[in-house]
């Protein structure tokens, strides 16, 4: 991705999945980079990060969208992740 905002480098949770945005009367695919964080000292939250390469987006402006979750929160994420994702792995194997 050209003129990322976001740090992307080996810590990054993940780099080059497959993205999409959707707007009003537009729907667009690209490359996305995905990171979860913690500030390093004195954590007190958990960060969700997203940015798309604006490269292949033509409707929207280079940006970085990011998410403050508590521990909690970020718990019950898990949570709902583990679950889908035992939803999609059953109905890949039957």
């Amino acid at each position: 991705m050209v003129d990322r905002i976001m740090k992307v480098n080996a810590y990054t949770t993940f780099d080059l999945l497959d993205g999409e945005v959707e707007g009003h009367g537009f729907e667009e695919e690209a490359l996305a980079v995905l990171n979860v964080t913690a500030p390093r000292k004195n954590p007190d939250h958990v960060e969700l990060q997203l940015e798309m390469d604006n490269t292949d987006l033509d409707a929207v402006k280079p940006h970085a969208d990011s998410v403050t979750l508590s521990a909690a929160q970020a718990r019950e994420l898990a949570a709902e992740l583990e679950e889908y994702a035992e939803k999609v792995e059953t109905a890949q194997s039957e």
